[in-house]
Parts: C-alpha cells; structure tokens; sequence
C-alpha cells in the first residue's frame, strides 16, 4: 500500500501462513511471497517475520527488506531484531542506502546517487547506525569506483559520518589511511580536524606532500592552517580566518609565506610573506565600514611563488578601508588607503656578503585618512531647470618612490607622510530643449590646496616645503543631437525584429587657471591630473536592438570619439619626450598617447556585440592619425555551446616607444565539458608573447568523471621575466563530500 494511505497506529499484515500466541504474531512467507509488515512509517519483509505488538519487538529472517519511509532507507540483511518504537535494532550481514542531503557548492562535484553501506553487523540507535567490519560508499553497487573500508563507521543520515581506522580504496587500490576520518552531511558542515594530505610537484620545488588543520572554532569563526614540504626549496606556510562577527559584519583573512633555502651559486633565496585581509561590516544608522589589506614583503617573492598569473604579472598592490554613508543625493567617505605601483621587475644587486639582493623600484602613494563630501546633481528650485553638485574633499597625503639609473639609485623623492591637500569643486548644471536637440551646460570652480609641491629639475621631480593654490574655472556644453532610427520588421537569426539607432554627440569643455603650475602640483590620484584645456569631443554611436519574444536586447554597439585640442599644450603643461597623462586623454582611452603637443586625439572605437545566445564580441581600438596607423588594439571573443567553450583575444600595442614598449599577445582557451559532466572533461587555456615568441603561461586540465567520483590533472608552465617553471597538479574529487589534493577550485578551467 501507499504508506501516506495508512492510518496512524495501524499496522498492514501479508503473510501466506500466519501464528498467534498472545501478543505475539508469526508471518511466514512462501518462495517468491514474502510476508510483510507496515505501517506509515516502515516496512518489514523477509521469509519469516514475528512481531510482538506489545513490547514493539520485530524479529525478521531469510531475505530480510527494511525500508524506513520518514528517511527513504532501505536495508537489506540475512536477518534483523528491532524495535519499533524506540527505533533500536541490529541487521546481519547487511546491506543498505540512504539519501543525504545534496550541499551544492562551486567547483564541487555533486550527485544525486544514495550512500551505499555494507557489513558484517550493523545498529541503529534512534537516528543513528553504526556499521561494524564494513565499507561506505556513494558509487553504484556491487562494483563501486571507491571504497571506505574499516572495522567500525558510525553514521547519523542528514547529519554526520565518522570512520576509524579506515582505508580509502580506488577499484581496491589503497590510496590512504585514516586512523579517524569525519564527514559532514548537514548544510552547514564545521567540524575540527586533520585535512587529507596534498602531494605535488613541480620544477624549483621539487616533489611536495603537505598537511593541514581545520579549527571549527565556534558558531561564527574558523581557521584553518596548511603546511608543505619542498623537497628541493623549503617550506610554505598558509594559514586562513574567518569569521561573522554579527549580521552583516564578517572578514576573511589569509596569511601565506616561504621559507626558502635558495639556489644556485651565489645563493639566491625568495622568502617572503602575502597578507590578505577583507572585512565588511553594516553600522547604525546606514553606515557601512569595508575594507581590504593586500601585503608582499617583496614584489620578487610574489613573481618567483604566487600560483596566480595574473598576480605575476601584476604590478598593483591595493589597501583600502573606507567608512561610508550615503542619503538623498549625499555621499560622506572617510578612507585610509595604501597603493604601491611596481614600476619594474625589482632590479638586481650584489651585497657586500656575495649574495644576490634585489631592490624595489615602486610609487607609494598613502592616504592617511581622507575625508570626501560630495553630492550628486541636486535640483534648486522646481520648475527651474538648475541643478547644483558638489566635491569637497581634504586628507593627508604621501608619494614616496625611488630614482633609478640603470641599477643605481640615483634619488628619493618623499612628499612627506602629511602632505595635506584639500580640494573644493561645486557645480551647476541645467538643461535646454530646442526640439530635438538637447543641450546640457555646466559651469564650476576647482579650488585646490596642496601644503606642498615639486620642482622639475634635470629629469627629476623634487619636493619642496613650499604651499600652492590651483584654482580653476571651467565650462562645459553637452550638445546631444537628434537620434536617427529605423526598425525592420524581417525575423531573422539576431530575433523577431531589429532595430538600429544612430546618436551622435558633441561635448565643448574649456578649463583655466592652471597653466605651467600643473608640474608643480603632486600627483596621488586622478584629482591632480586637471590642467588648462580648450578641447572638442565628438563621438557616433550605433546601437541595434532586437526584439526576442517580449524582450528587447542591445545586440550591437559601435561607439566613435575623438577630441580636437585648440590648446596643443595643455597650457604649457605637456613636457615633449615624454609620457604625458592628463584628465584629457585618461577621460577618452585607457593608453596614454600625449609625448608632445598635438591638436587631435587618436581615433577611439569599441565595438560590443552579443548577437546570439553564448556569444560575446569586445574589441577596443586606438587609430593615430600622427602614426598613421592602430597604435592600441584588444579583442575578446568568448562562446558556449552546451558542453564546449572557448574563449580567445588579443593585446597588441605599437606607438611612440617614449608611452610604452611595443606588446603583441594573444591568449585562448578551449574546452569541454565542466565539474558535474560524467566522463572525459578537458580544457587547455595559453598565453602567447608573439614579439618574444614564447609561451607566457598554459595550463591543461583533464578531469574525468564517474558518477560518485572524478580525478582532474592539471598541467601548469610559467615562462616569463625572471620566472620559467612548471608543475603538475592532482585532485581527486567525491561526489557530496569533497576534494583532495594540490589542484584547488580557485585555479581550475572549469
């Protein structure tokens, strides 16, 4: 019968031949008709079953069934004695499956498939089993992938597993001993304990075999700390908190070093830390605090041992805490900041003992606090066509970064740790409507003070304890024109309809007051970059939209601009020879291109389509008509069709080598399958230096998947600036369980 169809109370008898003595019943089954006992929480079927309906004692044997329907457990044994009420018994010779709680997270395999146990003997003690000289598993049976195989295993479904001194098993390969192991099977799983041990290998480090801890340390805080061996170099040293204060306020922090023994003749070591601290937190009244600590003890010791390369390659290192509040069109910022901006790889050097030295060529620019007030276009008056913003910020302020000749350190140049610079600039804007033609005015004043400067002398840049004003006034005019448009109504591939629409645009600014005082001004953020002006935007933008059932979608994008200078100095602020960024050209590209005067700007195009589903097109360009020719030029094209991926772009650079060195990479990423996919799952991701003609960095992954568990292998090579290494990688994953191994989610192409 349906169990949901049984009164309470109310057991169901099917028996071929059936006994009574008291309180006691007998229920013998024939060969292919078991006898059966139910009711809405259970079933019992075996060859023979007695039941006691006063003391609730159940004796079952010869091809023994249990299956409790509350759990969806199903037991088979050689013969059980349980206990209906007070859910107590044991099964001989037993086999049986449960259904856990399925915790989807990324990056982590997950199956819906049923734990598997079997063993000599088995308990259950309420909600709680114990499996005595068996095994557990979630592969299909009777010839699993893997295999957990101990004397004794205590399980409470939904809740939580332990083994002890248990083996883990691949097709009966031994691969580790646990004298304990313990396993989670709740939504929120924090339990104390040793984590499986992570062996690898690569290049410089040799072969490596780590250990770790994790400390459940309450409710809300955890810790973890992880330590390996490099049979070849030294040791590493990670080590992990996190914790939730209160609703709304938690952090995470990670600490990360090498102890390196060195190589090579003179010995050469890279020890050093990485500190990486984040924290949020909601405050009263609509306060929010966050903040981020991003530490290198050295940039040489990241380059040589970071598994990250985007962290090789990167030259930026970010701090920040800020406090914020923002209302009406208000926002009030309070911030402590820390920016350090590697200039070049750390240049090398001998010390008087021998050994190699390396000495950092980086800007350090703190801000130590600044306060910042500031409002959004705010109406004045209704029906009057006004409005009024504001900036207002004041902080102490410091730029400290060495001078170099070659490899010689020439110079120091230090504003001072409290450079004091306050800056007010308030706004008003309106709006005019001449039919179509829209036009936005804007006039303001920019008053700035700096407690102090620099002199330009001889190529260098020096500090002097000498205060200084920029005040500055400036106008702008928005002129929007009329949008021209057309819609076809032809279905096609892109949607049931399309429409395109042409805007073009034109924006005057003028600004003055600044003149040749911008070099004396000290640059610590884009507030300094403001200089003299008198300069033309014009910019085209197409747009095509497609109507997809009763969604419209901006498919294509083609945006032109350009800026034509009436001033070719910028005020006598350009300095010819060399890298010039102002406010002007960072506003139009992301490459400089100022190394002298000029009254055009290049030619700015991006384009953005996304004109099916899974596909997305980005390619931004730079055309200089004083080049004449693509000075700057990238491109992305990425795509997914069910199983399969790729993804490939380019960053090709070529101007004046006074902005920069001439760069040409192509990177690409293919693939198939993902984490979940059952079978072969591969990806092979590559960065291509076409100047150089070498392979910056590939990776190749292959994973395979059965429908419990997945090994992944991984292939990583580095080949750029002092660093040319590879390593091999390995995880083995288990379905609801977790992963071991050196491979993390982090650093997987899928």
């Amino acid at each position: 019968m349906e169990p949901s169809t049984i009164p309470q109370n109310t057991w169901i008898i099917q028996a071929e031949r059936q006994e009574i003595e008291g309180s006691v019943r007998r229920l013998y089954g024939s060969p292919g008709v078991p006898a059966e006992l139910e009711d809405n929480r259970m079933l019992f079927r075996a060859d023979f079953v007695e039941w006691d309906k006063d003391t609730d004692d159940v004796v079952a044997r010869g091809h023994v069934y249990f299956h409790n329907f509350e759990r969806n457990e199903q037991i088979w044994a050689d013969h059980l004695e349980y206990n209906t009420e007070k859910a107590t018994g044991k099964f001989y010779d037993v086999l049986g499956e449960f259904h856990p709680r399925v915790v989807s997270r990324p990056m982590q395999l997950t199956t819906d498939a049923p734990f598997h146990f079997q063993g000599q003997w088995a308990e259950r003690i309420r909600e709680r089993y114990v499996l005595h000289n068996g095994w557990i598993t979630n592969c299909t049976v009777p010839k699993p992938w893997w295999r957990l195989r101990g004397p004794k295993f205590d399980i409470i479904p939904d809740h939580r597993a332990k083994a002890y001194r248990s083996m883990f098993l691949i097709r009966g390969l031994p691969l580790f001993f646990a004298p304990f192991f313990y396993h989670s099977l709740q939504r929120e799983p924090r339990k104390s304990g040793f984590l499986l041990p992570e062996p690898g290998s690569s290049s410089i480090g040799g072969f490596m075999i780590g250990m770790g801890y994790y400390w459940a340390i309450s409710r809300s805080y955890d810790a973890s700390y992880l330590f390996q061996d490099m049979t070849s170099r030294g040791y590493i040293h990670r080590g992990e908190i996190r914790g939730a204060v209160a609703p709304g306020t938690y952090f995470d922090g990670i600490i990360s070093g090498v102890q390196d023994r060195g190589f090579g003749h003179p010995v050469q070591q890279f020890s050093g830390m990485t500190v990486n601290v984040n924290g949020t937190s909601a405050l009263p009244h609509g306060w929010l605090a966050r903040g981020s600590v991003d530490y290198i003890t050295s940039f040489r010791y990241q380059q040589e041992w970071t598994q990250s390369f985007t962290e090789a390659i990167g030259s930026e290192l970010h701090s920040v805490g800020f406090i914020n509040k923002d209302w009406s069109t208000f926002t009030f910022d309070t911030v402590v900041s820390r920016l350090v901006n590697y200039q070049q790889p750390e240049i090398q050097v001998k010390n008087p003992n021998g050994s190699i030295g390396f000495e950092t060529d980086a800007v350090t620019i703190r801000k130590l606090p600044e306060e910042d007030f500031s409002s959004r276009d705010r109406q004045l008056l209704s029906g009057i066509p006004l409005w009024f913003s504001f900036d207002a910020s004041e902080g102490l302020m410091q730029r400290a970064q060495p001078i170099f000749s070659g490899t010689t350190l020439i110079d120091q140049f230090d504003s001072g740790p409290f450079t004091n610079r306050f800056d007010f600039s308030p706004h008003l804007t309106s709006a005019f409507h001449l039919g179509s033609l829209h036009l936005v005015p804007s006039v303001g004043i920019d008053e700035a003070y700096y407690s102090e400067s620099q002199l330009f002398v001889d190529g260098l840049d020096h500090q002097v304890n000498t205060g200084i004003v920029r005040s500055a006034r400036d106008f702008s005019l928005d002129m929007i024109f009329p949008s021209f448009e057309r819609v076809f109504n032809k279905k096609t591939v892109f949607g049931d309809k399309l429409k395109h629409v042409i805007e073009p645009r034109v924006t005057y600014r003028y600004v003055t007051g600044i003149g040749t005082d911008f070099e004396r001004y000290i640059r610590f953020d884009e507030t300094d970059l403001m200089t003299n002006t008198n300069q033309l935007r014009a910019s085209l933008t197409n747009r095509i939209y497609a109507k997809r059932g009763d969604s419209v979608q901006e498919i294509f994008t083609f945006e032109l601009a350009q800026e034509r200078y009436f001033d070719p100095t910028f005020g006598g602020a350009l300095i010819p020879g060399m890298r010039n960024v102002i406010a002007s050209s960072a506003d139009l590209t992301g490459y400089a291109f100022l190394v002298g005067p000029r009254t055009y700007s290049p030619v700015d195009a991006l384009v953005r389509a996304s004109p099916v589903t899974g596909l997305g097109i980005q390619w931004q360009s730079d055309y200089d008509p004083y080049f004449h020719g693509i000075t700057n030029n990238t491109l992305s094209v990425d795509y997914r069709w069910a199983q399969y991926f790729v993804s490939a772009g380019n960053n090709q650079e070529h101007t004046d080598p006074a902005l920069a060195p001439d760069a040409n990479q192509f990177r690409f990423r293919v693939g198939y399958g993902d984490v979940n996919r059952k079978g072969w799952n591969a990806a092979y991701d590559i960065v291509y230096d076409y100047r150089a003609g070498i392979t910056d960095f590939s990776t190749s992954q292959v994973t395979y998947n059965t429908s419990c568990c997945g090994i992944s292998v991984q292939y990583r090579r580095y080949n750029f600036g002092l660093r040319d290494w590879s390593e091999w990688r390995v995880a083995f994953a288990v379905a609801n369980i977790g992963t071991f191994g050196n491979l993390r989610k982090q650093d997987r192409l899928f």
